[in-house]
């Protein structure tokens, strides 16, 4: 008999190994590798087991991108509970959660979440909404163009280093620390 028939059942625990599974999937290998067996092998599991749990491929992917997005978000929340300035607390936070190391290095979530997004449009309205979301929720203090150049530039130069972009100069720490000094001043423009 295998382990997946012995196994004592822990429903949670088992869902928590699946997406875990998919999640190492992904940061190391793309979008493409999680397939329902590479994803169930991994886990030590029947594929009929990951159904129980996520009745498509589809699901899987769903719930590991709502994963990436909750650690992301876990991020920027910490970020914001030590800042305690309230201009641009949002902005800043979203910086130093783009350019954070999850302890997975280039697979972290926002590689992942920014390679997962070219592959898929639902998961593009999925980023959409959730980005849209905390943006109207934080406009009082990171409203206006100023701040959202800022975010857009630190996902550019995310993306620029995972694409591994020739001609950017610039490590990761020193466009981390430009970025949140511009969090810190005037808008030049007005807005």
């Amino acid at each position: 008999m295998s382990r997946a028939h012995t196994r004592p059942k822990q429903p949670d625990l088992l869902r928590r190994q699946l997406l875990d599974c998919a999640l190492r999937l992904v940061t190391e290998q793309g979008l493409g590798a999680v397939t329902v067996q590479a994803v169930a092998e991994a886990a030590g599991v029947t594929k009929g087991g990951l159904f129980h749990h996520f009745p498509s491929k589809r699901a899987l992917i769903e719930a590991v991108f709502t994963e990436l997005l909750d650690l992301f978000e876990a991020g920027i929340e910490a970020e914001m509970a030590r800042d305690p300035e309230p201009r641009g607390r949002f902005t800043r936070a979203y910086v130093v959660a783009t350019f954070a190391d999850h302890g997975l290095g280039l697979g972290n979530p926002v590689f992942a979440k920014t390679l997962s997004l070219f592959d898929d449009p639902a998961l593009v309205q999925t980023w959409s909404d959730w980005l849209g979301e905390r943006t109207r929720r934080h406009a009082a203090t990171d409203g206006g163009d100023w701040f959202e150049t800022i975010r857009l530039a630190a996902d550019g130069a995310w993306i620029a280093r995972v694409c591994r972009v020739e001609g950017v100069a610039a490590d990761p720490a020193t466009l981390c620390r430009h970025l949140l000094a511009l969090t810190r001043v005037a808008d030049p423009a007005g807005t």
